[in-house]
């Protein structure tokens, strides 16, 4: 990842020919930014019933970059004390320590706790700019940026203020599925690793009994 988006490594077209340029854009220039909100006291307004998808962190998968389902709905009634988000939009959490980027793959609404980023120009493939959000090099940004300030949470206005390099949407897709598919690797690896753990804790419960 650091070599791809620091343009050490660069795709080519089928036919072997070179990509245009990286574009250097200002990003809040580029995407709608807002920050999410939170009806207080949220306990009021959580419902076991029909309700609206109330994203949390603990939502967010421990690989891949789509958020699917939440564990708990609010009332219509909170819906103007919150910020809604719909499939295809980005939600980043605003936490230096945490940061990661996730698609939305369902409708839903987000506390202030996380921060929407919508591609409303189609300036970007969603999964470039999820893995784009995810790099170190807009983590540096984020910091640099909070001119050495104790704050550790990320804002609107900070995150506007980043620059970003962009390659075409030809390449961004190319880079995406590229990513996607280490992803992908990375997640059966994983799937494995956890059914070869149990195995061996069902084994050491035979041998010890």
């Amino acid at each position: 990842m650091q070599k791809i988006f620091s343009q050490e490594v660069r795709f080519k077209r089928e036919d072997g020919t070179e990509y245009p340029e990286w574009e250097e854009r200002g990003f809040g220039t580029t995407v709608l930014i807002e920050r999410g909100g939170s009806p207080r006291p949220i306990k009021q307004y959580i419902t076991d019933g029909e309700g609206y998808n109330w994203v949390k962190i603990g939502d967010a998968p421990e690989y891949g970059n789509y958020i699917t389902h939440t564990s708990e709905k609010i009332k219509k009634s909170g819906l103007n004390k919150t910020r809604q988000v719909f499939k295809g939009d980005l939600i980043l959490s605003n936490s230096m320590s945490f940061g990661k980027p996730y698609i939305m793959a369902i409708d839903g609404c987000i506390h202030d706790g996380w921060l929407l980023i919508r591609n409303n120009q189609n300036n970007y493939n969603l999964t470039f700019l999820c893995y784009l959000l995810g790099t170190d090099y807009m983590l540096k940004q984020y910091k640099s940026l909070a001119g050495g300030s104790t704050v550790n949470n990320l804002n609107k206005d900070l995150v506007s203020m980043t620059t970003v390099y962009v390659p075409c949407l030809e390449e961004q897709q190319k880079i995406a599925d590229f990513l996607s598919a280490y992803d992908e690797a990375i997640s059966y690896a994983k799937q494995e690793l956890d059914k070869w753990k149990e195995l061996k804790k069902g084994l050491l419960q035979q041998m010890f009994v």
